[in-house]
């Protein structure tokens, strides 16, 4: 399988790119707040990829922002959780906070729902209703490729902040135990900001997922 990660817009938002050798079908996930657009564009024509779908983990705006021109220039669905439709509905608000101008918005064409297939030529991943740092947060999960993508869910270390309007600590904590750490421990994990990690490191080491935390 075809796969590149940039780290692109204000926020260093991890963009990931997954393509078929064969049959050059790619989906693109989190396009970014669209700062740096043109490389993800980039990765798509090195490669000749044609653009199946753009899934969103979460509606902020450093992850959907570029969705809207990534769409109009490749044609492809945006697959996001309904429950962030809020979210979406109020990126003015979220461009506000880091004193940006208001990307442009797009339809949601597909409702990204727990247990949801999507396929990239014969590699089957599925979408994982993990809520908590949003309410309709998701990540992708790729078995052949042993492979994670968990958006703010995850990080190294660290978990996804839940002070932002949609998080609650409770919640992610349940998601992460109940959905993620049950995943084998080789399982390479793309987290939406930063280093990569693995579901063994994390469950070994990070400081938020030992028994018995609480924030």
């Amino acid at each position: 399988m075809i796969r590149e990660t940039l780290a692109v817009g204000l926020l260093q938002c991890n963009c990931t790119i997954l393509g078929d050798e064969t049959t050059r079908e790619a989906l693109v996930v989190d396009p970014g707040d669209g700062a740096d657009l043109a490389r993800v564009e980039d990765v798509i024509a090195r490669h000749g990829l044609k653009v199946t779908a753009i899934v969103i983990t979460h509606a902020h705006i450093d992850h959907i922002g570029g969705a809207a021109k990534l769409k109009t220039r490749t044609g492809a669905p945006v697959y996001m959780n309904t429950n962030d439709h809020g979210l979406y509905e109020h990126l003015d608000v979220q461009a506000g906070w880091l004193s940006m101008a208001p990307p442009e918005r797009t339809e949601i064409d597909v409702e990204a729902r727990d247990g949801d297939t999507l396929h990239v030529g014969e590699a089957s991943l599925t979408l994982i209703h993990t809520p908590g740092h949003t309410q309709g947060s998701v990540c992708l999960l790729c078995p052949s490729e042993n492979l994670l993508i968990a958006g703010d869910t995850l990080f190294r270390d660290s978990i996804g902040r839940t002070d932002l309007p949609g998080g609650d600590s409770r919640r992610i904590l349940e998601s992460i135990h109940t959905r993620l750490l049950t995943l084998p421990d080789e399982t390479e994990v793309i987290c939406g900001h930063g280093p990569g990690t693995t579901i063994g490191r994390e469950r070994e080491r990070n400081p938020f997922l030992k028994p018995g935390v609480r924030f």
